[in-house]
């Protein structure tokens, strides 16, 4: 069983994140977090998906998108670093990510399913990993960070934008 991080194996900025995972084995909260998910994409009507809760704001869809933009990076981040990698891994500004993307042109279930592909990408590399790659360090965004870490933040932030699904778009996704 793969614990929390201490708070040594991220940046502070992680640290709401990183408090949202519950407790529990890392690599079953990532693996159960993929029927989350798809439930957002059968609770949401199509006339919703494009739904904005403010100007400015992302819609459904690029809230979807967004999350799957942050799986890869995240994933890779803790890809390279598992792999004894210790060139700083740059940041990247999530805003522009979406600003540069087609996700609105694209349906909520096509997005989710792309999402769980890429959350599945990750399981098999979180999978194989050994208990001294889960406790490696490297560099990212300026800032030390485990592979361990890492994991949680994947878990942790799914949590995050769902929360906001629910709370700010008024989403009636079940956690459970």
């Amino acid at each position: 069983m793969i614990d929390k991080p201490s708070a040594s194996e991220y940046a502070p900025f992680y640290a709401g994140y990183i408090s949202k995972a519950p407790a529990g084995d890392v690599v079953e909260l990532l693996d159960r977090q993929k029927d989350l998910v798809r439930r957002l994409s059968a609770a949401t009507p199509a006339e919703q998906e494009t739904f904005r809760y403010a100007a400015g704001k992302w819609s459904v869809r690029e809230v979807a998108g967004h999350m799957t933009d942050a799986e890869r990076v995240f994933g890779y981040r803790a890809f390279r670093i598992a792999r004894g990698d210790e060139t700083p891994l740059e940041g990247f500004d999530e805003n522009e990510f979406v600003a540069n993307s087609t996700f609105h042109e694209r349906s909520l279930s096509s997005l989710i399913d792309e999402l769980v592909l890429v959350r599945d990408a990750n399981l098999a590399i979180f999978c194989g990993l050994s208990s001294e790659e889960w406790m490696r360090k490297g560099t990212a965004n300026g800032s030390p960070v485990s592979v361990r870490a890492l994991a949680f933040i994947l878990v942790g932030h799914m949590h995050h934008h769902m929360d906001i699904l629910r709370d700010r778009y008024g989403l009636k996704i079940d956690p459970k």
